[in-house]
């Protein structure tokens, strides 16, 4: 795996040649090579060039850094792929490259002059051809050296050169795995608790945060397959559950659906209070009039209206709760509290429940999941001893139990899925507080702000009378 960057460099040409040449770091100077240029000759002939178009100011040079996985490459392949790399992106520049074997992780340094020795032209980077030229070209160079590489989409996630093999070849990986798992889990569910419980009697560990996380008994890290696709979050699994798996696998329903509750039509009252606050204040920033021709979305307008939806949503939340005053959203604050006190006492006693279940759930699961090992054990495969010791453990205090196993699972569903609505709610009503705490903050500065605006109108409607 080779993770690269390019920077764009100002300063002395001199300098970042001395670096990439270190002898204390490339082995007095073996693992180096050039590119149309001579060695010893480097600086002078960079600047004969600039010299020669007439670009002597701006950007410098450019300078690509590729850092390899420890322990997967050579000194001596680093320097080769450099040198392919950059006969094949830079055959017209005057290169530099060096492999630094002073840290843990080998890397080379490839530095080249900005002015193309040929053409006279500047080098231009952005992140364009950075993915479509740089991290191309590097990626395609790993994989016919048999290295590993960053599949798309995923920077920050290394594949090895054999899983993204497998995944070429259509075989099966953790990931595929782990999501045709979920399907059947999904198929065979009757709610969201009863999917958590075929889950972990699969073998898998749950991680209940903002994202649902899975992992086989074993493996370090959760997995998070909602990253990737939207029917394995929380509310996806749960559409699917009723019914609808086949109608979001197709795109024809979406995997989340969230459909306000229905409610009768009512007249629009007169805004007073808060909601006037909110009515002026969009008003006064021009938010609330709808526009014939939007402008370019640029990074600050793409801001504006990010706060412009922020305020609409908090509008919208005052007016669905009828809050009007301050009084109003204090009680609306108590009232959710209390609501949520009483959410978090219920799901504590539940969750003591379930913990003094825990090993006769856990039992449970093993049972369930380790049901194949031990059928292999007994068909003579070596190497099922563990696993098929830790099966008649779980037998075993299943039997000394005296719960029949089918009330037990029927019961560990219903704490799994009344965990799962408790939970649910929960984090309605955190998101509900979390408004009021932000609507409350910001109610000064708004009335400032409006104050400063329609001071400055004032002034300016003075200066028109006269």
């Amino acid at each position: 795996m080779a993770i690269t960057k390019i920077l764009a460099r100002k300063g002395r040409l001199d300098m970042g040649i001395k670096y990439v040449l270190n002898g204390d770091k490339t082995e007095e100077q073996i693992l180096t090579a050039h590119l149309n240029c001579d060695p010893g000759r480097e600086r002078r002939q960079m600047l004969d060039t600039k010299r020669a178009y007439g670009k002597m100011d701006g950007v410098q040079y450019y300078h690509v850094i590729q850092s390899f996985k420890p322990g997967e490459v050579t000194p001596e392949l680093a320097l080769e792929i450099a040198k392919e790399f950059s006969q094949e992106h830079l055959p017209d520049y005057q290169t530099v490259i060096g492999v630094h074997v002073d840290r843990q992780h080998i890397h080379a340094h490839i530095i080249f002059n900005s002015v193309n020795a040929f053409t006279g032209e500047k080098y231009h980077s952005n992140a364009q051809t950075y993915y479509s030229q740089i991290r191309a070209i590097s990626d395609r160079l790993c994989r016919e050296h048999g290295l590993s590489v960053i599949m798309e989409g995923q920077p920050s996630q290394a594949v090895s050169y054999i899983e993204w093999l497998r995944q070429s070849k259509g075989q099966p990986t953790f990931r595929t795995m782990l999501e045709a798992d979920l399907r059947t889990a999904i198929e065979g569910a009757n709610d969201l608790g009863h999917f958590f419980l075929l889950m972990e009697h699969m073998g898998y560990e749950i991680y209940h945060g903002n994202r649902l996380g899975f992992r086989l008994r074993g493996q370090d890290r959760f997995m998070y397959p909602e990253r990737k696709n939207p029917l394995f979050s929380e509310d996806g699994i749960r559409a699917a559950i009723q019914g609808n798996l086949e109608a979001i696998e197709a795109g024809l329903r979406p995997a989340a659906v969230r459909r306000p509750a229905y409610r009768p039509y009512q007249k629009h009252l007169k805004c007073t209070g808060l909601l006037a606050l909110y009515v002026h204040y969009l008003y006064v920033l021009g938010k609330v009039g709808q526009r014939r021709y939007p402008p370019r979305m640029t990074p600050q307008l793409r801001q504006e209206v990010m706060k412009a939806e922020q305020y609409r949503a908090q509008f919208a939340f005052l007016r669905e709760n009828n809050i009007a005053t301050q009084e109003d959203m204090t009680a609306f604050q108590s009232r959710t509290e209390e609501t949520l006190a009483n959410l978090t006492k219920h799901r504590t006693i539940l969750n003591v429940r379930k913990k003094k279940r825990r090993k006769l759930y856990d039992a449970l699961a093993d049972v369930e999941a380790l049901a194949q090992a031990r059928q292999l054990y007994e068909d003579g495969l070596s190497g099922m001893e563990a696993e098929f010791a830790r099966y008649m453990d779980a037998v075993a205090v299943l039997d000394q139990c005296g719960i029949p196993r089918e009330r037990l699972t029927a019961e560990k569903a219903d704490i799994y899925g009344q965990l799962a609505e408790f939970n649910h709610q929960i984090r309605a009503e955190r998101k509900k507080l979390a408004l009021c705490r932000e609507i409350c903050s910001r109610l000064p500065q708004m009335e400032q702000e409006i104050n400063q605006i329609e001071a400055k109108e004032m002034i300016r409607d003075d200066r028109r009378r006269r």
